[in-house]
């Protein structure tokens, strides 16, 4: 059941099918060593919330009945080129060898959800609090779902929650058939496809869909498990509290020039400097001793990193972790310029024989992450990307006020960042942590003080 599941009342569903069938989507899709990692975390749950035109709020509803419309016949366009959303898990037990097949099938499944659902409250109501509001999480399908769970639940599922004022549009894909930029590669293209007036069903960016694998490896890629109790588990986080932070480009820039002034270096990057300032703030709202090891962990994208590398256009995941780990002492003691260091030698040391070495390792012996794994009470999680195109998702109601998550992939100490409404290099912060912690932050001088006030209303 979704939270607060009173106040969102669910109106209609259905599953949508790609417009056309190819040939290649009649095939078995078979997922790389990235997908598969990713079998027991949770889907990805973006939106993004409209404002209503005005001419909307006296139509007698005849706006939003177009609005779905449309919706729901572009996104069986856009599925033309990503079938494989449209498709269903499936597994092959090799009970003899004590291995399983995990992988897409297009044929034996009734297509991506489509939701619509209706919510009395208005974007003020979602926007005003200083804390994001829970009901949030109801304006996404697949809560608490795990990417193993595609077998039965649809790998893509758009929720379409109609407030009194505005419009939200959730859309949640399975992490094991994309990562952050495939999945703002599909919402760029729905968009564009939406916005397309001509019928054309051709897209300026379209999917690279076969698998990478590594040399002599592929396309069948098997787990060492016979059934998914084996390696697939429930992540449950503890009562959070979970808030938006701006900061402006101004703000930003004055951030880079302090971590590169202290450093005496000028190679630490924007948002290296924003992670330190980050780290070292929540490690003090902690209040951790010294002598404790702390970390600070950024998801990072491998595709430039190949060498050859792979396309951007590459829909699949392509992503690993990358850490700076220092003592507490060591963090708190030294300077931001310090901590971005660290984050500077974990990013650029980051290079094709580091990923090659990761993905043989794990041919050699595959596993599946875990949530509680990657959850470290100790350290800090920088998720998702400012450089990802959030907001040219334009469904006729203009640019989007704002972007909120789901539950999935939130415990304490999980940021994830998103480019600033404004544009220009600005930056928001979906900042998770235990209620205890968050107070402190919430009066620690120097990361409120890189932070920009704003009104969510009049952005």
């Amino acid at each position: 059941m979704n939270p607060t599941p009173q106040n969102v009342h669910f109106i209609s569903d259905c599953f949508i099918k790609p417009h056309t069938t190819s040939e290649e989507s009649k095939q078995p899709y078979y997922l790389g060593p990235w997908d598969l990692l990713m079998l027991s975390v949770q889907y990805i749950q973006k939106g993004l919330l409209y404002a209503k035109p005005p001419a909307a709020h006296h139509d007698g509803g005849h706006f939003i009945h177009d609005l779905l419309k449309k919706l729901k016949h572009s996104l069986s366009i856009a599925l033309v080129h990503f079938y494989p959303l449209a498709g269903r898990l499936a597994t092959i037990r090799y009970e003899d060898e004590g291995s399983c097949l995990v992988y897409v099938d297009c044929n034996n499944s009734p297509g991506a959800k489509f939701i619509y659902a209706r919510l009395d409250m208005t974007i003020s109501d979602i926007l005003s609090p200083t804390d994001v509001p829970l009901v949030v999480q109801s304006f996404f399908d697949h809560h608490r779902a795990v990417n193993h769970d595609g077998h039965s639940r649809s790998l893509l599922s758009i929720q379409v929650t109609e407030l009194l004022d505005g419009v939200f549009i959730g859309c949640s894909i399975n992490h094991s058939i994309v990562d952050g930029t495939s999945y703002w590669h599909f919402f760029n293209m729905w968009s564009e496809i939406f916005q397309a007036e001509d019928g054309n069903f051709s897209i300026s960016r379209p999917p690279i869909l076969p698998r990478w694998f590594p040399e002599g490896h592929g396309p069948i890629l098997k787990l060492p498990f016979t059934h998914s109790d084996q390696f697939v588990t429930k992540f449950q986080a503890p009562p959070l509290r979970e808030r938006m932070f701006h900061f402006s480009s101004e703000s930003l820039a004055i951030l880079k020039v302090r971590a590169n002034t202290e450093s005496k270096t000028n190679k630490i990057s924007t948002f290296q400097s924003l992670s330190a300032l980050v780290w070292r703030s929540i490690t003090r709202a902690r209040g951790l001793s010294p002598d404790q090891t702390t970390g600070c962990r950024l998801a990072i994208n491998n595709r430039s990193r190949l060498n050859p590398p792979l396309p951007e256009n590459y829909f699949g995941n392509s992503i690993q972790t990358v850490r700076g780990v220092a003592t507490v002492k060591e963090l708190l003691e030294n300077n931001l310029g310090w901590a971005a260091w660290k984050m500077h030698e974990a990013v650029v040391n980051h290079d094709d024989e580091k990923v090659r070495d990761h993905v043989n390792k794990w041919v050699e012996s595959p596993f599946v992450y875990q949530i509680a794994q990657l959850f470290d009470p100790l350290s800090v999680m920088m998720g998702s990307s400012p450089r990802f195109n959030k907001y040219g998702n334009v469904f006729g109601m203009g640019k989007a006020l704002a972007l909120r998550s789901g539950y999935a992939h939130k415990f304490d100490g999980k940021v994830s960042c998103y480019p600033g409404s404004e544009g220009g290099g600005s930056i928001d912060l979906e900042l998770c942590l235990l209620p205890d912690f968050m107070s402190v932050l919430e009066a620690d001088e120097e990361f409120m003080n890189a932070t920009t006030p704003q009104d969510p209303l009049h952005l």
